[in-house]
């Protein structure tokens, strides 16, 4: 399959209309470069739908999901205009639970 190293989450809304040269062309913009092996991850303004551009070192793959229901939990622009996941991170996202908890952020530091 698909070796996936890195995955990023934009913060900013991204139409859902857009192909991929224009998700390619946004990655660019926001992370520099679409580095091979990373997952880039984007959702409408709504946030009931995202789109993951995965460059798998030879080419582009683009991907959607549609919540029915509910919204993904986006993190908001105080994280930045990126946010790089984890995969159980990513895993929560994709079924519409808070993620932002999840791994070491969630480390409980204070008493």
């Amino acid at each position: 399959m698909i070796r996936i190293d890195e995955i990023w989450l934009a913060t900013e809304p991204l139409d859902m209309r857009a192909d991929p040269d224009t998700a390619l062309a946004r990655v660019v913009k926001v992370f520099g470069a679409a580095r091979p092996h990373c997952a880039y991850l984007f959702a409408n303004r709504r946030g009931n739908r995202i789109k993951v551009l995965v460059h798998d070192g030879l080419g582009i793959w683009l991907c959607a999901h549609r919540l029915n229901q509910g919204k993904f939990h986006w993190a908001g622009t105080w994280h930045g205009d990126r946010v790089e996941l984890s995969p159980e991170q990513v895993t929560a996202l994709v079924q519409g639970l808070p993620w932002q908890r999840l791994g070491l952020a969630g480390a409980i530091s204070v008493l």
